[in-house]
């Protein structure tokens, strides 16, 4: 991955997860916020519902006592506590002060439990009140829930209980209002509150017992019964969190109460269940803002991200990858790059430094270069004064033993005189010879190059040694006759492509191959010569079971004047060297004392031929 990629990822991750960790902190310490926020709203509210209840109760009581403080009850009171007593004309007094007290609950029960008046239940005059005992406990206490048996279902009612009397028995009278949907709207709710009421009528839920649930709402009763089961079970406080959809933002925070009241059965009855709930809307609210502004924010932050890695690019990528392809260039042999030093910081020191080194590379390559020029001219001086030197002894000798045989023999100068004359030409010919193997290295030709099958060439140059060679099938008669020393074993290649070359050229590389195997193989031996073609190349190789060479000899092989032969100049294999590399070839030794050499050719092939 380049560094402009590693450095956009790494910006943009690192925004991303800052983002991402500042909205996770401010979502957690918003939540733990609100969440207490929300735990101090529902204790206020539970606590205003609880006064709000008292003070209706206390509503009630006041009313029962403005009804038992009416003239109409002190004298229904003073008549009925002398005896006998007659109730019939009270017949309908608690239903015309439960209107005018606008009460929804009035009852006149005399001391002995006999109903003497029901605004609720007028059929119940004459009855006797069950809960007598509990009226008499309740008389001047503050009001309770109570569960009033009406004709066709029980009522919940909020009541009070005063005793009124003259000179006989006490009167109780006991009046409430009913605790239902009106009651419930009554009370003052906060915005994002409002209040259910579940009647404890059963031993089971019913939703028909809730109310305060709208018509579409109370389809869904059934997700607060969990919570009411619970307080029903305990008869304590509890609070609930309840999904009416897949919308978080209808969520609601339901805190449970339980309302507790003297019955007809039992003293303490759960009676009711108030239920608070609290809306969790501005919560979602908050939150999805929170999370748009993180989402909002990351985008912006990766944006700005790919900016400044864009700027950041610019600005430390690119002298990089100056630096990088300055580098490639003096890789190349392009010695004299150079790259633009912007600025102080490490990047242009950097550039600075690298334009020191390819100065510094500079001089010393001409130094080298100078060094080795000095050195070639030495060898090849050294080399030609020993190749000069081996011949002008016997020049020298020759002469002076003609001088000599002049002077002291003249009558034998003439047969002396054509026997060093013989001698003086042949060494004048080995000097010939030496000068122009010299010339000829110094003087070698370009190619001319042209299509040519390498496998031809190959055959050309053993053909030459066919004297010496003994071939599998491709040798004369007159070399199978002469049962060579050597064998000869060719592999080359049916299918081998064709080549742009010099043939000539070529065939004295490999002639020259050939005539070192032989001369490696005095006492005899097999040299193969095989060619194979991969990777778009052709390779010759050219093996002998001569006596091998050592590593310290394989790698100056193909040095000029390097030779390790007797009468060698050292410059046969450097030739062959100069002619594949002419050709865009290389050329390697593989050799190990005792166990042959192999050369090995490496040429381009022609594509598509």
């Amino acid at each position: 991955m380049l560094f402009r990629r590693k450095l956009l990822v790494m910006l943009s991750l690192t925004v991303f997860l800052s983002v991402g960790a500042v909205a996770l902190l401010v979502l957690t310490v918003t939540r733990r916020a609100f969440d207490r926020s929300e735990n101090e709203r529902t204790a206020a509210l539970v606590t205003q519902f609880r006064r709000e209840f008292n003070h209706q109760g206390e509503d009630v009581a006041r009313r029962v006592e403005a009804v038992a403080a009416t003239e109409a009850v002190i004298r229904m009171a003073a008549a009925l506590g002398r005896t006998p007593a007659d109730t019939g004309p009270y017949f309908e007094l608690a239903k015309t002060l439960a209107e005018n007290r606008q009460l929804d609950f009035l009852e006149f029960v005399e001391s002995d439990g006999t109903i003497i008046s029901s605004a609720e239940l007028p059929a119940r005059f004459g009855y006797h009140e069950d809960g007598l005992n509990a009226l008499r406990a309740a008389a001047g206490t503050s009001a309770f829930l109570k569960r009033e048996n009406l004709q066709d279902t029980p009522s919940l009612g909020l009541f009070a209980v005063r005793a009124a009397q003259a000179d006989g028995q006490p009167i109780y009278i006991a009046g409430g209002r009913r605790v239902d949907k009106s009651f419930l709207a009554g009370l003052d709710a906060p915005v994002g509150t409002r209040v259910l009421l579940y009647e404890n009528r059963g031993s089971h839920f019913t939703p028909e017992s809730l109310l305060g649930l709208s018509d579409e709402s109370a389809k869904s009763a059934a997700l607060l019964q969990p919570l009411i089961d619970s307080v029903r079970q305990s008869h304590r406080e509890s609070t609930a969190r309840v999904d009416w959809s897949d919308d978080r933002a209808n969520e609601e925070e339901f805190y449970a109460v339980p309302l507790e009241g003297v019955s007809t059965a039992t003293n303490h009855d759960l009676l009711a269940i108030l239920l608070i709930g609290n809306s969790r809307r501005a919560y979602v609210g908050l939150v999805r803002h929170i999370e748009w502004a993180a989402l909002l924010t990351a985008g912006g932050g990766i944006l700005l991200a790919i900016l400044l890695s864009g700027w950041a690019a610019a600005r430390f990528t690119r002298p990089v990858e100056n630096l990088a392809g300055a580098a490639r260039e003096v890789a190349a042999g392009n010695w004299d790059t150079r790259v633009d030093v912007l600025g102080y910081d490490e990047l242009g020191q950097l550039a600075d430094s690298f334009n020191r080194m390819t100065t510094e590379l500079l001089n010393q390559r001409d130094r080298l270069l100078q060094a080795e020029r000095v050195a070639a001219w030495r060898e090849l001086a050294r080399r030609l004064a020993h190749e000069l030197k081996n011949p002008m002894f016997p020049l020298q000798l020759t002469v002076e033993t003609m001088l000599r045989a002049k002077q002291q023999n003249p009558e034998q100068f003439d047969e002396l005189f054509r026997e060093s004359a013989r001698t003086l030409l042949a060494e004048i010919s080995n000097l010939k010879g030496i000068v122009d193997r010299f010339s000829e290295f110094s003087r070698m030709p370009q190619p001319r190059l042209e299509l040519v099958q390498i496998n031809d060439v190959v055959r050309g140059a053993v053909q030459t040694y066919q004297a010496q060679l003994s071939c599998n099938g491709e040798s004369s008669s007159k070399a199978a006759s002469n049962a060579a020393k050597i064998n000869c074993e060719m592999q080359l290649d049916p299918q081998l492509q064709m080549a742009m070359l010099d043939s000539d050229l070529l065939h004295r590389a490999i002639s020259n191959l050939v005539l070192n195997g032989i001369e490696a193989m005095p006492e005899g031996g097999v040299l193969t010569l095989r060619t194979r073609q991969e990777s778009g190349k052709i390779a010759i190789e050219i093996t002998d079971t001569g006596a091998g060479l050592t590593a310290e000899e394989c790698e100056k092989i193909f040095t000029p004047y390097y030779t390790s032969k007797k009468n060698g100049t050292g410059l046969g294999l450097a030739i062959v060297q100069s002619v594949v590399s002419d050709h865009g070839g290389t050329i390697r030794v593989q050799s190990e004392k005792g166990r042959g050499t192999t050369f090995v050719i490496e040429l381009p092939a022609v594509s598509g031929v």
